[in-house]
């Protein structure tokens, strides 16, 4: 039996969220997970739309290629766009006028 590792592949939207465990050879990538993640894809939540091509990926908030190895027990992450750049958000909050009170 050749030896295996596991991952989660993890995506969160408004509309809901995915999560896959999976198990898969030790030289698979984060590529190979998306992939096997992919045909899964069923038990994702109806309305859910989960953009495996483009969207960025990372494991555990670190931003990798999909040509990384990853390691057993990481958790794959595809990341969506922000809605609101944090720092445009606080730009235009100080810019606003004081609220009264």
């Amino acid at each position: 039996m050749s030896p295996t590792k596991r991952c989660w592949v993890a995506y969160a939207a408004p509309a809901g969220e995915f999560l896959c465990r999976l198990e898969l050879p030790v030289e698979a990538t984060v590529a190979d997970a998306l992939a096997a993640a992919r045909g899964r894809e069923g038990e994702r939540p109806a309305g859910l739309v989960v953009p495996w091509a483009e969207a960025p990926v990372g494991i555990f908030g670190e931003r990798v290629s999909r040509e990384t190895v990853f390691r057993d027990g990481d958790r794959i992450e595809l990341y969506r766009p922000l809605a609101l750049d944090p720092r445009a958000r606080r730009r235009a909050r100080v810019a606003a006028p004081p609220r009264r009170r």
